[in-house]
């Protein structure tokens, strides 16, 4: 199988190394100068030093032609750009020809008279035509490129194109799982990085396991809500791109989300935050979002508002946590499964 992957950040790159060790796989990265020093040093030192690219992987670069002529030489195309990328992705890849999925996990900043949108939403936008899916769930690039035992969920509506997924990526190390709600997989990717913050913010408060199991319970329940408002099963949010993102952005050492919780209760502006991070932390740019589409909805979200409010500077760190804490009592209500 020939794959293209359009990005050569962390993720993108380390797809590319595991895929490219039973495929042909070109890297694509944006900037030239990145792309030279791909192609002569085999290995991202920018983004994910200490992994060599296999011989599998051939780079390219934005000097070799439109992306739409590249596509439509490969099977599969994966897009590896930030969120806020996916459009004019989408855009230049409408006509391709080719199976398209994205891996950036998050709404769309709001924009005219859209009020945020999840991919699949701005797929059927912009390229309704488009065989088009998402590859997500809980994966550290570092681990994915180290081939230590991952598992991820291919979603689409289109059957071949979770097919052309899974004969892609599905390996001795890479365990992918078909799956047809779209809407259920990209909520949880998006919710999950906000959570992530909360999370964070509990840790770095030092507030204990007991607040952070509550956190990651209620926020599961958050994150269903919004997903059945959006159309998603809740079956979904019990699997890998629910529940099993949403532990591991939570819990683990490398998540970038959970590091921006932990250096604001540190006593860290949002801007230091961010900044000393390097790379994207997509909680950051889509909380609002979240709740703002909540809102518009009905849904409670009440752990999201309070990350929001710590983002927008309206409350410090631990008067978030009270605020949480001083709700009224309400019963668990976990959302039904079908």
């Amino acid at each position: 199988m020939d794959i293209l992957v359009l990005g050569a950040g962390a993720w993108g790159t380390a797809l590319a190394i595991s895929a490219g060790a039973r495929h042909r796989v070109t890297l694509w990265a944006r900037d030239e100068a990145q792309a030279s020093a791909l192609a002569a040093r085999r290995e991202n030192l920018v983004y994910l030093p200490g992994f060599a690219l296999p011989a599998g992987v051939s780079v390219a670069g934005a000097a070799q032609g439109d992306i739409a002529s590249l596509a439509s030489r490969h099977d599969l195309v994966i897009v590896a750009t930030p969120m806020a990328a996916l459009r004019g992705m989408l855009l230049a890849l409408r006509e391709c020809g080719r199976p398209v999925a994205w891996l950036c996990k998050g709404f769309e900043a709001p924009r005219r008279q859209a009020h945020g949108l999840l991919g699949h939403e701005i797929r059927a936008e912009i390229a309704p035509r488009l065989a088009a899916g998402v590859l997500s769930g809980p994966s550290f690039a570092q681990e994915v490129a180290n081939a230590q035992p991952t598992a991820l969920v291919a979603a689409s509506d289109t059957g071949s194109v979770r097919d052309a997924l899974v004969a892609a990526f599905h390996g001795p190390a890479l365990r992918v799982y078909a799956n047809d709600d779209m809407p259920g997989v990209e909520v949880g990717g998006a919710v999950k990085n906000v959570l992530a913050i909360a999370t964070g913010l509990c840790d770095g408060l030092a507030l204990g396991l007991n607040a952070r199991a509550a956190l990651v319970t209620r926020g599961l329940a958050e994150m269903t809500r919004l997903g059945m408002a959006l159309g998603a099963r809740p079956e979904t949010f019990m699997g890998l791109s629910g529940l099993g993102d949403l532990v591991l952005t939570a819990t683990g050492d490398l998540s970038r989300n959970r590091r921006v919780g932990v250096l604001l209760a540190q006593g860290r502006t949002l801007q230091q935050a961010v900044e000393s991070l390097g790379h994207v932390a997509e909680g950051v740019y889509s909380a609002r979002t979240v709740v703002e589409r909540a809102r518009r909805l009905g849904v409670e979200m009440p752990i999201a508002q309070g990350v929001v409010d710590l983002l927008d500077s309206r409350l410090a760190p631990a008067q978030a946590v009270r605020t949480l804490m001083g709700r009224d009592p309400a019963a668990e209500n976990i959302p039904p499964v079908a």
